[in-house]
């Protein structure tokens, strides 16, 4: 009789069981959680304009006429003060074209929006300095007779810094023969640089090759040290170049238009 009722009885225990679990299930998917959402984001050819204005303009020295493309890569994060909740993250969790990343490596802890943005647009400017002297310490112009500008709207921090760069040389010196840095080829990349041309990493390497991908670009520049990120969601047909330094990226440019040996990760 005992063992009757007990097995009768244990379906009940459980439903009763259940609905504070379900409950406390329903709370955590709803709740705010320390994470941060992203995805691809915009890239732009930085030999080309950006909301009808050049993205380099220079004074001061001859200027060449070019034909491929130099994107620059960024990544869209939820922002700041977007709550992000279980169900996000298990939908990033699930797609290739979402990263999920610890709110406080996006965001500085303890700073509002309008701090956040603020450092975000520093770090752009401080870049785009070290990129300049980075190609004009490459091509040893004197950066008093020659003047570089550099004009990107709505995009902050440092990682565009290596394609100014390219950029840079690109427009001033093209492949050391005339002929373009890019060979007419659609190349995109990321990284940090600063004033003596060295590359830095920068994160969210996978989702960045996707928008180059996306955006017709079949070679992309990676930090070396991110070779490995780089790799792990490479769309077909998107060649990987590591670099770690201008002059690296200048010399497997420069190699791949010749069909020479290009670094590979």
């Amino acid at each position: 009789m005992f063992s009757r009722l007990s097995r009768l009885s244990r379906p009940w225990a459980l439903a009763v069981c259940a609905v504070p679990v379900v409950a406390l299930l329903a709370v955590a998917g709803l709740a705010p959680l320390p994470f941060t959402v992203a995805q691809p984001g915009q890239t732009t050819n930085v030999l080309g304009a950006d909301k009808g204005k050049p993205v380099i303009t220079i004074s001061g020295a001859p200027v060449r006429k070019t034909d491929g493309q130099l994107r620059m890569t960024t990544i869209v994060a939820t922002g700041p003060s977007v709550d992000v909740d279980f169900g996000d993250v298990l939908d990033a969790w699930i797609r290739a074209d979402r990263a999920v990343l610890p709110h406080d490596v996006v965001y500085p802890s303890g700073q509002s929006d309008e701090q956040i943005e603020k450092h975000n647009t520093a770090e752009m400017v401080k870049s785009q300095n070290s990129a300049v002297q980075a190609a004009l310490g490459y091509l040893k112009k004197d950066p008093d007779t020659v003047k570089v500008g550099l004009n990107l709207a709505d995009v902050g921090g440092p990682s565009a810094g290596l394609l100014f760069s390219l950029g840079i040389v690109d427009k001033l010196d093209g492949d050391g023969a005339g002929g373009d840095l890019t060979g007419g080829r659609t190349v995109a990349g990321t990284g940090t640089i600063d004033a003596d041309g060295k590359v830095g990493a920068v994160g969210g390497v996978a989702l960045k090759t996707q928008a180059a991908a996306r955006d017709g670009a079949t070679v992309f520049l990676v930090p070396k040290a991110e070779c490995d990120a780089a790799e792990a969601e490479l769309p077909d047909g998107l060649r990987l170049i590591p670099v770690t330094e201008l002059k690296d990226a200048v010399s497997s440019l420069r190699a791949l238009e010749k069909g020479g040996q290009v670094p590979q990760c």
